[in-house]
């Protein structure tokens, strides 16, 4: 894989108009799309936490969908490179955390 194309994951924490508004769903749709794996859950403060894993540019495919989404508002993301889990095989939608 060329550097452009290098499986990196990240954890993604979403704050503003996110929880209500199917986020989550569109969250699985757009990285069904663009190829990734991860997942999104609801956290109890209203935010939204999601890890993405796949190239940089399947990862900003992604949160780009999210941010053009009608409902959603995302207010402030929180993003940080986190270990890339080799095991993991599809995006899935988690129970909400509380």
């Amino acid at each position: 894989m060329s550097a452009g194309n290098e499986r990196i994951r990240k954890r993604l924490v979403f704050h503003g108009v996110v929880q209500g508004v199917g986020f989550r769903w569109r969250a699985r749709a757009a990285a069904d799309s663009a190829g990734v794996t991860g997942w999104v859950r609801n956290n109890f403060d209203g935010s939204v936490t999601m890890e993405l894993q796949g190239s940089e540019a399947q990862i900003d495919r992604v949160v780009q969908t999210l941010e053009r989404a009608r409902y959603i508002r995302i207010e402030a993301l929180e993003a940080r490179r986190i270990p890339v889990d080799p095991e993991e095989r599809r995006f899935e939608v988690r129970d909400d955390l509380w």
